[in-house]
C-alpha cells in the first residue's frame, strides 16, 4: 500500500518514544491472538452499534463478521470497535438529544485509532447520519452499511409494517373501533423480524440517502434485514472498504453539493421522513454545503413522487427492494440528477445507472411520467409564524387542509399537551388548529412530538386529521396535516411563542406559508415578556443545550460544524 503509514502504525501513542510506542502496540496486538503478518496489513474500522436498547440492529454480530470477512479476503485486518447505539424508542427525552453525542464518538474514535478506513453500520433513525456527520468531519475514506428494514407480519389476513400501522391501529383504539384485546394482538404482529422500520420512515429514507449520496454500495440501501443478500451486502461493503485505501476516496469527495441535491431528489421522490431534511442539513454543514429551504422548494416542485410505499403509499420496503430499488428509482430521475458524482467505488452516478437493470415493479416504482404525485412529497414554509422556516409533508397530508384558516387551540409544552389533548371540556373543534410550543431542540431535545393525537372526543366522532403546528419533529412513520421544525423555535423566543388562544393562523400550502395572524406589533409585545424554559446544569443535556443549533442548520453543534472548523 505505497510508503504511507498505515495499519497499527498510524496515530501512535505518544510515550516520547515512537519506536517504543510500535513495539508496545504490536506486543499487545500480538496479546489478541493476531500473526505477525497481519499486524504489518491495512487495518479496517469497523464501527459497530450493537446494543440491548435497540432491536433495529439485533444481527449487529453477523453484519461484523461478513464485513471482517471481506476485509480479511481483501487483504486488510479488521477491527470492530464500539460507539454509542441509539434505540429509536428507547431512549428519553428522544433520541434526537442523542445524535450528536453518537456523531462526537464515531468522529473521535475514528481518529484516535489505528485505521486506514472504516465501514460504518448503523440503521435506526439517528444512527446513521450519526455515523455519516462523524465520517464527514475525521475525514478518513468511510463506507456506511445499512442493517436493513424488518420484513412484514400479519393480523386477519393484512400485513402488518412498523410504524405506520402501529399508528393506524392505535388511532382506531382511540377512537374506540378497535378493542383492547385486539390492540395487545396487534402489539405482536408489528415488528415480527430484526431491522428497522418496514415502511419509507426515517431509517428507511437515510439508507436511501446514504446510497443517493454515493456513501454507501450501490443497490443495498432497501435489502431486508434477513435476507442472505445483506450479508453478502456486508462482505462486498469489507472489501470496497480495502479498495477505499487505495484510492483514498473520503467523505468530502462523495458528499459535495451536487450529491446532496441528488440526495433531496430521493428524499421527494419516496416520499420520505421529513426527520431526513434536518439530517442532511447536518451531514453537509459539516463539510461548509448549505442547500437554501427555497432552493428546496425548486427541487420539491420539480421532482415527482415515484414510489408508492407506506406512510405514503400502500408498499412496504421489502416491496421496493424486490421491485427494483434505489437502482430503478434513480433511473426513473437520471433527468434531474447530477450524473458526474462520485461514490465510494469511485465510479459517476452516470457510469452507475448506464449499466442495465433487469425488471421493474411499476406498482411500485412508477415511471417519471406516471407519478404518484407530479410534486415532491416535502415542502418548505416560511412566513411571519416560521421566519426561518418550516416543514410539511404534503404526500402524507388531506389536501383539503392545504389551504386552511383556524383558531389557535394551544398546548405550552409536552406535559400540558398529556394533561389536556383528551379532556372532553377541551374547547376544540375540528377546523381549529392545534398548536404546540416548546418541544424544539433547546426545549426538549426535539422530539417526534409534532403528530399531536387528534383529541379524543374529536376522534370518537370521526375526525382523522386536523392542522398541526409546532417546532417539534414527527416520526418518518407517520401522517397528516402537520408543519413541523417551525424556526426559531418558542424556547429561543421565536415567534410561535406569541400564538394564543383563539387567535387565527392560515396555512397556504400554494403559498408555501404559515402565519399568525396578529399585528406585528402585538407579536413583539407578547414575545417582549418571553423567558426560556430553565436549563439543566450538568452533563451533556447542559452541553446541548448551549450548544445546539435550529433545525434549518441541523440542529448539529455550534462547535461541529463547518463555521467552527473554519474559526
Amino acid at each position: 500500500m505505497n510508503d504511507r503509514v498505515h495499519g497499527l502504525d498510524n496515530g501512535l501513542t505518544n510515550y516520547g518514544d515512537r519506536d517504543f510506542a510500535r513495539f508496545l502496540r504490536r506486543s499487545f496486538a500480538r496479546s489478541m491472538g493476531i500473526s505477525r503478518e497481519l499486524l504489518d496489513k491495512p487495518v479496517v474500522g469497523i464501527a459497530m452499534t450493537p446494543s440491548g436498547f435497540n432491536n433495529c440492529h439485533r444481527y449487529m454480530p453477523d453484519l461484523v463478521e461478513a464485513v471482517s470477512r471481506g476485509v480479511l479476503a481483501a487483504g486488510a485486518l479488521p477491527r470492530p470497535f464500539p460507539t454509542v447505539s441509539l434505540g429509536e424508542v428507547f431512549l428519553n427525552p428522544t433520541s434526537m438529544m442523542y445524535r450528536n453525542l453518537m456523531a462526537m464518538d464515531t468522529e473521535e474514535m475514528i481518529g484516535a485509532q489505528p485505521m486506514d478506513s472504516v465501514v460504518l453500520i448503523g440503521g435506526c433513525d439517528k444512527t446513521v447520519p450519526a455515523q455519516l456527520m462523524g465520517a464527514a468531519s475525521a475525514g478518513l475514506p468511510a463506507i456506511q452499511l445499512v442493517t436493513g428494514p424488518m420484513s412484514t407480519g400479519r393480523h386477519k389476513g393484512q400485513r402488518l409494517g412498523a410504524c405506520t400501522d402501529c399508528r393506524g391501529f392505535w388511532a382506531k383504539y382511540r377512537a374506540g373501533s378497535v378493542d383492547s384485546d385486539e390492540i395487545k394482538a396487534v402489539e405482536g404482529r408489528l415488528s415480527v423480524t430484526a431491522g428497522t422500520c418496514a415502511v419509507m420512515g426515517t431509517a428507511s429514507t437515510m439508507a436511501c440517502l446514504a446510497e443517493a449520496l454515493g456513501m454507501s454500495l450501490p443497490g443495498t440501501a432497501a435489502i431486508p434485514a434477513v435476507h442472505s443478500d445483506r450479508l453478502v451486502a456486508a462482505e462486498e461493503t469489507g472489501k470496497a472498504a480495502v479498495r477505499l485505501i487505495e484510492s483514498r476516496l473520503t467523505p468530502r469527495d462523495i458528499i459535495t453539493r451536487k450529491s446532496v441535491e441528488n440526495a433531496m431528489r430521493v428524499l421527494l421522490a419516496v416520499g420520505g421522513s421529513t426527520n431526513a431534511v434536518v439530517h442532511l442539513a447536518a451531514i453537509a454543514g459539516r463539510l461548509g454545503i448549505k442547500v437554501p429551504l427555497s432552493r428546496f422548494n425548486e427541487l420539491s416542485d420539480e421532482t415527482p413522487v415515484l414510489v408508492d410505499l407506506k406512510p405514503v403509499g400502500e408498499g412496504y420496503m421489502e416491496d421496493f427492494h424486490v421491485a427494483g430499488g434505489m437502482g430503478a428509482l434513480l433511473r426513473e430521475l437520471r433527468p434531474l440528477l447530477h450524473l458526474d458524482t462520485v461514490d465510494v467505488e469511485g465510479r459517476t452516478l452516470g457510469e452507475r445507472l448506464a449499466d442495465p437493470i433487469d425488471w421493474v415493479d411499476r406498482a411500485i416504482v412508477r415511471p417519471f411520467d406516471e407519478p404518484i404525485s407530479e410534486v415532491g412529497g416535502l415542502v418548505a414554509l416560511t412566513g411571519n409564524l416560521a421566519p426561518d422556516g418550516a416543514i410539511f409533508k404534503r404526500a402524507a397530508a388531506t389536501p383539503t387542509l392545504f389551504e386552511s384558516e383556524g383558531r389557535a387551540v394551544v398546548f405550552t409544552g409536552l406535559e400540558d399537551l398529556a394533561a389536556r389533548v383528551d379532556d372532553p371540556n377541551l374547547d376544540v373543534r375540528p377546523d381549529d388548529i392545534l398548536v404546540l410550543q416548546n418541544a424544539g431542540p433547546h426545549a426538549a431535545g426535539m422530539p417526534e412530538a409534532g403528530y399531536l393525537p387528534i383529541p379524543k372526543k374529536l376522534a370518537q366522532a370521526g375526525v382523522k386529521d386536523m392542522v398541526r403546528i409546532s417546532d417539534a419533529r414527527m416520526s418518518g412513520t407517520a401522517f397528516g396535516s402537520i408543519v413541523l421544525h417551525i424556526a426559531p423555535e418558542a424556547a429561543i423566543g421565536g415567534p410561535l411563542a406569541a400564538v394564543r388562544n383563539g387567535d387565527r393562523i392560515r396555512l397556504s400550502i400554494a403559498n408555501k406559508r404559515i402565519d399568525l395572524l396578529v399585528e406585528e406589533n402585538e407579536i413583539k409585545r407578547r414575545l417582549a415578556d418571553h423567558r426560556p424554559p430553565p436549563a439543566p446544569v450538568r452533563g451533556y443535556k447542559a452541553l446541548y443545550r448551549r450548544s445546539v443549533l435550529q433545525a434549518p442548520d441541523g440542529c448539529d453543534f455550534d462547535f461541529l460544524s463547518h463555521q467552527a472548523d473554519a474559526r
